[in-house]
């Protein structure tokens, strides 16, 4: 059962993710100006603050299953350091295979100073809207682990969207654990959108293929 407070946070979130929606593709040509309103209240009504994407290899282990896992994952159609924050495990676009997506944890946002332990490494301060990410799995050599200690800092906006549920099996799965922020602000999608039964069947189709 959803409570009212908690529909009305989501629909508060709906509201803000078709707005931001709206901006991202009027600012890259998508829409006119004059098609903005009626872009707002499409996006509003029309479809999920969620998708399901489906994550295999040892990377972010124990955190995701190595053998492949179906994942719950809020929409950021324009991700900044005020609704992506550190210690979020997050969806990104691949910098080294166009094509494809990363799921890595967030560890710094611009601003921040990143400091190697190795003496040789020079420490720098990240740039406006770049952000570090890494694995989980701290057992992984950097080149295994292809985060950003081998590719470097990546634009925030390359963010799509931050992980809130993940599926091993249909008997083992449950909510990630992210930054408070992260847990308090999808509370609200996470119980009016989390869909178990359907992601143990996509789970299915999909770890067959």
């Amino acid at each position: 059962m959803v409570f009212p407070a908690m529909w009305s946070r989501y629909l508060l979130h709906k509201f803000n993710y078709s707005v931001n929606l709206t901006r991202k593709n009027h600012r890259i040509g998508h829409i006119a100006e004059t098609q903005i309103i009626d872009s707002v209240w499409k996006n509003l009504f029309q479809g999920k603050l969620t998708f399901i994407h489906w994550n295999k290899g040892p990377e972010m282990e124990p955190t995701l299953a190595a053998q492949g896992g179906t994942l719950l994952v809020r929409k950021m159609p324009l991700a900044t350091p005020n609704n992506v924050f550190v210690g979020d495990v997050l969806v990104l676009k691949d910098p080294e295979k166009p094509d494809d997506y990363l799921v890595r944890r967030l560890a710094a946002v611009e601003g921040q100073e990143m400091v190697s332990t190795d003496e040789k490494d020079t420490s720098f301060v990240l740039e406006e809207d770049e952000c570090w990410v890494l694995a989980n799995n701290h057992l992984l050599k950097p080149k295994e682990a292809r985060d950003s200690r081998t590719f470097g800092p990546l634009s925030i906006s390359d963010v799509i969207g931050r992980v809130i549920y993940s599926m091993r099996s249909a008997l083992d799965h449950g909510p990630v654990k992210n930054s408070s922020k992260g847990l308090l602000s999808d509370a609200s999608v996470l119980m009016v959108e989390l869909d178990v039964d359907e992601m143990a069947k996509r789970q299915s189709d999909l770890s067959s293929k």
